[in-house]
């Protein structure tokens, strides 16, 4: 029995910051930005989006059309959590108006939790294959200004139907797992922002994909000639290249370096325009493949390198199915990203500076997200969402 990814869609905010802008007020050279990290934009969040309303928008052409009733788990992986108690997915869960007979839990460990999700909906759905999992990663990257991290940040959510009717994608059951306890980037419960030591994080980055990879082979995965692309996680997609090259060396591929970059181009074209999206970012990453590629990738094997800072490292595969361009939503994708509105400084720093209230007062927020859900108010340290007219 097959499973793994019926359906995939993602979905980012409305506003985006040009690195342009950011490198004039730093007085830098943009190709700092644009070709030290590969980052072009990054999306920022207006002040009535959140991870919710992004999970729910990227969530509900998924859920359009579905039996929701055969939707039993709703599986939610962030780190950019807004209550310490609730799960963000029991809002989306009535926002996209799913059935009650549902277990929904949100799942956390940095950028990583979303690949747990996809496993542990794997093997629910392999218990049970007439149910179906909705799994949902949904992130905003924020650092402080003037810091190393301020120009990879971004945000963005992915929405992914696990089923044994896997449209878009067979994912295969061997994994390479690597844990080990780390402070490279951290953000305690009191801090708005996150704190990073970005040298560091990338050498543990590159250490826990080689051990995730030895431990794939150990458990007999795949050999690296069987691979046909690669999917890394982005904090920014040079992180991609330098990954890739990494495991070229590890494995002592003799590829040419045209060859080796073809692996993973088409992985970096949408995370160059969204920015950080922590635990979204390999998925939207998996989804610019899909929508990029300017060949049938049908029975191609993808790998899949998943890192989580603190730290955790998943490395598996997945494979193409026939068919999949019909079930894309890559005209909804590029349109999204080409209506996003373009903001100067001083829109960028009301959007950082927006308040977020913590005495329990009534706090209306003002409507400008485009997409289909809000954040309406604040009440009483509730938060309330609706749906939009859009």
């Amino acid at each position: 029995m097959k499973v793994g990814i019926e359906d995939i869609c993602f979905y980012t905010a409305s506003y985006y910051l040009d690195l342009q802008v950011l490198a004039e007020v730093h007085q830098i050279d943009v190709e700092k930005f644009y070709a030290g990290i590969g980052q072009e934009q990054m999306s920022m969040a207006a002040p009535d989006e959140d991870i919710v309303t992004m999970a729910a928008a990227a969530a509900l052409p998924v859920v359009e059309g579905q039996d929701k009733s055969a939707i039993r788990t709703l599986l939610f992986a962030s780190e950019s959590g807004i209550d310490q108690s609730k799960s963000a997915g029991v809002y989306v869960h009535r926002l996209l108006e799913l059935d009650p007979a549902c277990r929904v839990v949100e799942l956390k460990q940095a950028c990583y939790s979303a690949t747990s999700a996809i496993q542990m909906a794997c093997a629910l759905v392999a218990r049970q294959p007439q149910q179906k999992v909705l799994v949902i990663a949904s992130d905003i990257a924020r650092y402080d200004l003037d810091s190393s991290g301020e120009p990879t940040q971004g945000c963005g959510a992915v929405a992914m139907l696990i089923s044994a009717d896997p449209k878009i994608m067979e994912v295969e059951p061997v994994s390479g797992l690597y844990t080990e306890d780390v402070m490279d980037f951290w953000r305690p419960n009191y801090r708005g922002t996150a704190l990073v030591d970005g040298k560091y994080s990338t050498k543990v980055y590159l250490k826990s994909l080689k051990h995730a990879w030895l431990d794939y082979q150990q458990q007999g995965g795949h050999a690296f000639s069987e691979f046909n692309y690669f999917c890394y996680h982005q904090p920014f997609t040079r992180m991609a290249q330098k990954a890739h090259s990494h495991l070229l060396k590890q494995v002592g591929a003799s590829l040419s370096a045209a060859e080796a970059e073809a692996q993973i181009a088409d992985t970096l074209s949408y995370n160059r325009s969204i920015g950080n999206s922590y635990t979204a970012s390999i998925y939207i990453g998996l989804t610019s493949l899909l929508e990029n590629a300017e060949h049938d990738l049908a029975g191609q094997r993808v790998g899949f390198f998943s890192y989580g800072s603190g730290c955790v490292a998943e490395l598996f595969s997945g494979v193409v199915q026939p068919g999949y361009q019909a079930h894309l939503h890559k005209d909804y994708h590029q349109t999204l990203l080409a209506r996003r509105q373009s903001v100067d400084y001083a829109t960028y720093r009301r959007l950082y500076d927006y308040p977020n209230p913590v005495d329990g007062g009534e706090h209306a927020i003002a409507a400008e997200t485009t997409g289909p859900f809000r954040l309406a108010a604040i009440s009483q340290h509730k938060r309330i969402y609706e749906k939009t007219a859009s």
